[in-house]
């Protein structure tokens, strides 16, 4: 049986960081111009036991990508799935290890390529160590890719029982949580949490003022802050992160952002 380390892993990769290929077809115009027209379904598994495998699909229809949770249970024949043996050798793989390689199902190889270019540009991004010099648009995609990453990682630790996370979670009344760069929206992410539940969402929280925003003045600050580069309490007191917010509500949500940051590394 897995342990609880390889199930929350596995989880942060299924429903945190792969879920971000749908952005990464999107929003790099290279790869958005390899999908017009194309209709197509993906797949990345990975078996539990004899029986059972945690899984997340991708539907592309006239080139616009939607991303569900779990197998892919549909009619049509899916044309590239990445199957994994077991949650162990998924996480070694997602971790840069490539002698765990996965059984590649092909039906349309021309398809599983596109497929692949955009898994291996988000494996390109999500390793970049330092922010990039004189291209916003690059960095502000990678804010974009890690604000989603750990919205939606802290979410499902929750949803799994992480002692840590759910113990917050059932003690916190109705609180939204929010992550943005300052004059760009479009950069922004959100984790809704009540009473034990979580979810977590992409662009601003509408429905009322956040309890608590991680702010970042530009997207170069934020990730100082998010690869490890900067020094926080420099960068609070020059206004390059600004906490709306008590204080104290954002060391906890520090600690579980590096708590997803540790399970992805």
């Amino acid at each position: 049986m897995a342990s609880n380390e390889t199930r929350y892993t596995n989880k942060v990769f299924m429903a945190g960081a792969l879920p971000l290929l749908k952005t990464i077809a999107t929003d790099v115009p290279e790869l958005k111009k390899k999908f017009e027209g194309v209709n197509a379904i993906y797949q990345v598994s990975a078996k539990v036991n004899a029986e059972d495998k945690e899984a997340v699909h991708f539907i592309v229809e006239n080139g616009e990508w939607s991303v569900k949770l779990g197998e892919y249970l549909g009619q049509s024949k899916i044309d590239g799935e990445l199957a994994f043996s077991s949650m162990e050798k998924m996480n070694a793989f997602m971790k840069g290890d490539m002698s765990k390689l996965p059984k590649m199902k092909i039906k349309s190889f021309g398809k599983f390529m596109k497929f692949m270019m955009v898994l291996l540009k988000m494996s390109s991004l999500l390793n970049i160590k330092t922010p990039p010099e004189n291209d916003e648009a690059l960095s502000l995609l990678l804010c974009k890719l890690y604000f989603y990453l750990l919205s939606s990682g802290i979410s499902q630790l929750n949803k799994m029982g992480h002692p840590a996370v759910h113990d917050w979670a059932l003690k916190s009344p109705d609180r939204c949580y929010q992550w943005a760069v300052e004059g760009h929206p479009e950069c922004t992410a959100y984790m809704r949490v009540k009473a034990g539940k979580t979810r977590a969402g992409r662009g601003e929280y509408k429905r009322s003022k956040p309890f608590f925003c991680m702010k970042f003045d530009c997207a170069t600050s934020a990730l100082k802050i998010l690869l490890g580069t900067g020094d926080m309490f420099q960068m609070t007191a020059n206004s390059q992160l600004i906490m709306e917010g008590a204080p104290e509500f954002g060391v906890q949500i520090g600690d579980f952002m590096m708590m997803v940051g540790d399970l992805a590394k």
